[in-house]
């Protein structure tokens, strides 16, 4: 089972929790290495090569990333592992193994014959520890330009495919190894038995990173870091501030008080549907009618980002207000996901900023409030485990994402009450209909977007001038990466006729089949 992972930018410090520490050179497959090593109920941190923790007796090994650097490249990362190298079991993958290589006096090149994607082994060494049960003709994946074509002294071979003679290699009298494929993608058929083999079998990990234990870890950690301390939460009927109170309800119980503000950039009917909910689990929640002041602040703004700060900053100033409201409260607590750190970072290696996020980073000065974000080190399908362990009823746990920002970022240019109107008529004729024809479930994330354009049409004997709608589907498991769904086209041609009939001011539907990357899942 997935679970679990820790974000880049943000340790979490469990008390000698054996880890394996991954080091980030920027590859697009570095978080799902983690991933992988994930499900095989193992701690793992992701850090920046440049900024290593301190190693401890928990670090049980460390993995080398890849890169779009060349070992080659005058800027190519550099990290320094002496505390390392030697003392615990190292494994490179791509540009870590051309590193370890190349480092060591071993030459790397600009390959003859530039090998992308699948491939197979025609050599195994059954005698290494990290090939072990893995056999020969196994499909690999590769994504690299240079190739390693000699190595040091001591570098033994232990993988090859036709084309690439180093495929994989051991340093002899060392738990040091270097592979140029991915073990961690789907496409390496056995890459999961070499990860086993280094983690378990190597490094030793004794497998009991559970979702019962982050439990019992973060709440342990939040009820030191809060202490008797009051904390503010704002609810939104999510997959993620839902998880994030009851973490922190079980941590700290009266002493959380949710908000749940109606930014009028809502589904529709959503206000009443999630105050009910949560007062069902017990949570202390309070509700804040600011529709008119975001709708007002927003008034003109067609710039997404502009768009998304007012949202967040109008969000904050009214959480301010409320959390004043409540006597010697001192920390906001956020439901900030993982995929919203790493698309908000950049830092020389891993991945370049995509988006703002209004729940990710510092607050104003004005707001005398501490920061907590319980779940900054797990992905959507992670949080979705804890809820389930926490008891959070299905209708919660199984629902898709919302973007924070709300149909904010799902109408293209200027926000009005008439638009919004007209987008949350859409988006609930939509989502009824992908739950009443049972296709909610396959799909990851629905939504509908108002596009900032006009068409012409003809209903009854009356020509027409009015507005786009776009149906947006994709399947993912984490947001990083996503493709449209393959909705049935019988569906699509109910679900835009009832949206045409019944939404004045809607004559034309269209669906997009657009994937990430390159796109993005929201439009905005």
């Amino acid at each position: 089972m997935v679970f679990g992972l820790i974000c880049t930018f943000i340790s979490l410090q469990f008390n000698m929790q054996e880890s394996i520490l991954i080091l980030d050179f920027g590859s697009q497959y570095t978080q799902l290495i983690a991933r992988r090593v994930r499900e095989l109920n193992v701690y793992c941190e992701i850090h920046p090569y440049n900024h290593l923790p301190q190693i401890t007796s928990a670090t049980k090994g460390v993995i080398l990333s890849g890169s779009p650097f060349s070992v080659r490249d005058a800027e190519a990362p550099v990290p320094d592992l002496s505390n390392i190298r030697g003392k615990i079991p190292v494994l490179g993958v791509c540009y870590g193994a051309q590193f370890l290589a190349q480092s060591n006096g071993g030459n790397v090149e600009a390959s003859q014959i530039r090998e992308y994607g699948r491939a197979n082994l025609n050599f195994v060494d059954q005698q290494c520890s990290l090939v072990q049960n893995m056999n020969k003709g196994s499909q690999v994946w590769m994504s690299h330009g240079d190739t390693i074509l000699s190595l040091p002294p001591k570098f033994e071979i232990i993988a090859s495919t036709t084309d690439v003679k180093v495929g994989g290699y051991q340093v002899s009298g060392e738990q040091t190894f270097g592979i140029q494929f991915h073990p961690e993608v789907y496409h390496s058929t056995e890459g999961m038995i070499l990860l086993k083999n280094f983690v378990v079998g190597i490094c030793n990990c004794k497998q009991d990173w559970t979702p019962d234990s982050f439990i019992e870890t973060k709440v342990e950690e939040l009820q030191k870091q809060l202490g008797s301390d009051k904390v503010v939460l704002g609810l939104s009927g999510g997959v993620d501030s839902s998880v994030a109170a009851m973490l922190l309800h079980r941590a700290i119980g009266k002493n959380l008080y949710c908000i749940f503000v109606d930014n009028g950039l809502l589904r529709k009917n959503e206000f009443d549907k999630v105050i009910h909910s949560y007062l069902d689990l017990g949570l202390n929640v309070r509700g804040v009618d600011a529709r008119d002041r975001f709708l007002d602040a927003l008034k003109g703004e067609t710039d997404p980002e502009k768009k998304r700060k007012i949202i967040g900053n109008t969000f904050i100033e009214v959480f301010d207000e409320e959390a004043h409201r409540i006597q010697d409260v001192s920390w906001l607590a956020q439901g900030t996901i993982y995929p919203d750190v790493i698309e908000s970072v950049s830092v020389k290696g891993p991945s370049a900023t995509i988006k703002s996020h209004h729940n990710v980073g510092g607050l104003p000065d004005f707001m005398k409030l501490k920061v907590v974000e319980p779940l900054n080190s797990l992905f959507k399908d992670e949080v979705r485990i804890i809820g389930r362990q926490l008891g959070l009823p299905g209708f919660i746990i199984d629902r898709h994402p919302f973007p924070g920002p709300g149909l904010g970022i799902r109408i293209l240019g200027d926000i009005t009450a008439e638009k919004v109107r007209i987008l949350q008529e859409v988006d609930d004729i939509y989502i009824e209909g992908l739950i009443k024809h049972k296709l909610y479930e396959e799909v990851w994330q629905a939504g509908a977007i108002l596009l900032p354009v006009q068409s012409v049409g003809v209903m009854g004997d009356e020509r027409t001038y009015e507005n786009v709608v776009a149906l947006r589907a994709v399947s993912s498991t984490d947001g990083m990466t996503a493709d449209w769904s393959h909705l049935p086209y019988e569906f699509l041609a109910a679900i835009s006729n009832e949206i045409i009939n019944k939404v004045k001011g809607v004559n034309r539907v269209v669906y997009d089949i657009s994937s990430k990357p390159p796109a993005t899942i929201e439009w905005e």
